[in-house]
């Protein structure tokens, strides 16, 4: 990286990995610097699993975000401080698809060492590696409860695992 992140390993880490989902939010993004895409996030979860590091994501199929993540084998979490709730709240509201939606915002992309997106204001990202997707299965969901609240269109998540293979902290 030059000079705006040093990676730093991940087992180093102090974070509240709840509030950093549920209260911070954060960039999902999966493409290329030329080609890529790019949503809000408060959903996930960070764990070991088969002995590595992974992040947990969930991506719903109708969101733009989903072909990109499907077509590389990489995806970036960036995670920003308070200040950048209302471009997260943006990014989240808005698609892709139509338009530049992250200079919109006035963010800024910055691309890693292996070619992914993470962004110059984020605090902490982690870049990951897809080890693992599968789609929600609604007969899998043992609180029907959920299906009720979250899955009224069946528009069930696909659900990506991810070994954390670069983890970047603002400094």
């Amino acid at each position: 990286m030059d000079g705006l992140f040093k990676k730093v390993n991940v087992n180093s880490l102090s974070e509240n990995y709840f509030t950093l989902l549920n209260d911070d939010w954060g960039l999902l993004t999966a493409g290329k610097p030329d080609n890529f895409n790019t949503m809000t996030i408060s959903w996930g979860s960070f764990g070991i699993l088969w002995n590595r590091p992974v992040i947990f994501m969930f991506v719903r199929p109708q969101r733009y975000t989903f072909e990109f993540i499907n077509k590389n084998h990489y995806f970036t979490l960036s995670f920003f401080d308070h200040e950048y709730k209302k471009d997260l709240d943006y990014l989240g509201a808005h698609s892709g698809r139509d338009f530049d939606k992250v200079k919109a915002t006035g963010l800024v992309p910055h691309t890693t060492d292996l070619g992914n997106i993470i962004f110059e204001q984020s605090r902490i990202a982690f870049e990951c590696k897809k080890i693992y997707s599968d789609l929600i299965k609604p007969e899998s969901i043992l609180d029907q409860n959920v299906i009720k609240t979250t899955y009224q269109n069946s528009d069930f998540h696909q659900m990506y695992v991810g070994e954390i293979v670069n983890c970047f902290k603002a400094f």
